[in-house]
């Protein structure tokens, strides 16, 4: 299996009300530090060539991109590897774009969300439906084939036709990567805390299956849950984790994965640098899977995929096999079971 690498960026200049990710908007004095830091970490890690690369965040395109193309040159990489960063539309430029090209990005991922103002306001992004179009000319202008747009569906106040306008908006932008995933209440922010603001399962999902019609449509297939491609535009990074593949965690909150043991670094970007600096370990703490919860988690995360699982690997739970459909000798999930896919879990681990 191929070796990948994500770099977390825990800067941001306005934190979204959804989000429960380890994020800052009041650090941005330590962006030299931790730069410093990813990178002796890094070195330390005596990594072999990798063959994808993804920067996120946070915004990782907040960070000076000379900075950010410097964690990228510690990086040991094969000729062909994927490097992503996910820039925010108002934050990327011009300047940004050809420097990242230079060293050796070949994809962007930008977080759009939506392309309709109050959907916007509710979710608490900052930039503006404009900012989408020029973002994406601008990877363009840039040399950038490939790229990725991220979208939410879900939020409060947004209506079916605004969902449906968003959708059309975005494939008129021709790219050939979207990824679409439906609001979640996470703990501790300021969406879970306004009740009135949660989002309702039926939206969600009649808005799921709008999207996978108006994508599927524009020539983009499903190849995992929440992420439509056109051919050989499939994200490489994401398919190693859903293929169960090693990777490392570079940053505050990064978690590794190598043959069933994982481990995940200090939260905070003070502790982060301060660990480093100091010359001790920056993981806070690790995990071991036994052989049969590896099974079952390859089972689970590989029935995420358009690639499924072997017939053969599915109990016999009528359950089960009423959200699935066949192709040849193996099984995925159908847009029914896509909606469902954690029950789909669950149920496999009674089994």
């Amino acid at each position: 299996m191929p070796l990948g690498v994500y770099v977390h960026v825990p800067f941001c200049a306005r934190r979204c009300d959804y989000c429960a990710f380890a994020t800052w908007t009041d650090r941005h004095h330590l962006f030299d530090a931790y730069t410093s830091a990813c990178r002796r970490e890094i070195t330390e890690t005596q990594l072999a060539r990798v063959a994808s690369v993804f920067f996120g965040g946070g915004t990782p395109s907040l960070l000076p991109a000379d900075l950010l193309c410097s964690i990228l040159a510690a990086i040991p990489r094969q000729a062909d590897a994927e490097v992503t960063v996910e820039c925010n539309p108002e934050s990327v430029s011009a300047q940004a774009l050809a420097a990242y090209r230079a060293a050796g990005v070949n994809r962007i991922s930008f977080g759009a969300q939506s392309t309709a103002p109050h959907v916007l306001a509710s979710l608490g992004r900052s930039h503006r439906p404009g900012d989408l179009p020029a973002a994406v000319a601008l990877a363009r202008d840039a040399g950038f084939t490939t790229f990725n747009v991220d979208l939410i569906f879900g939020a409060v106040g947004e209506s079916a036709e605004d969902w449906a306008r968003t959708l059309d908006d975005v494939v008129a932008l021709d790219p050939p990567h979207v990824s679409a995933y439906a609001l979640t209440v996470e703990h501790g922010t300021p969406l879970a805390a306004d009740a009135a603001r949660h989002p309702d399962d039926d939206d969600q999902a009649e808005k799921y299956a709008a999207a996978d019609e108006v994508l599927g449509r524009a020539g983009l297939r499903n190849y995992e849950i929440s992420n439509w491609a056109r051919p050989g535009h499939e994200c490489r990074h994401n398919l190693l984790y859903w293929r169960q593949g090693d990777y490392r965690g570079i940053g505050c909150a990064a978690h590794s994965h190598e043959r069933g043991r994982r481990w995940w670094n200090v939260r905070t970007p003070e502790r982060y640098i301060a660990a480093i600096e100091s010359g001790r370990s920056p993981i806070a703490g690790t995990e071991e899977l036994d052989g049969d919860q590896r099974r079952l988690e390859a089972l689970q995360l590989a029935l995420r995929t358009r690639e499924g699982v072997p017939r053969s690997a599915i109990p016999d739970d009528p359950t089960i096999q009423r959200l699935l459909e066949s192709d040849g000798e193996r099984v995925h999930l159908t847009v029914e079971g896509r909606l469902l896919a954690n029950e789909v879990a669950v149920r496999l681990v009674g089994a």
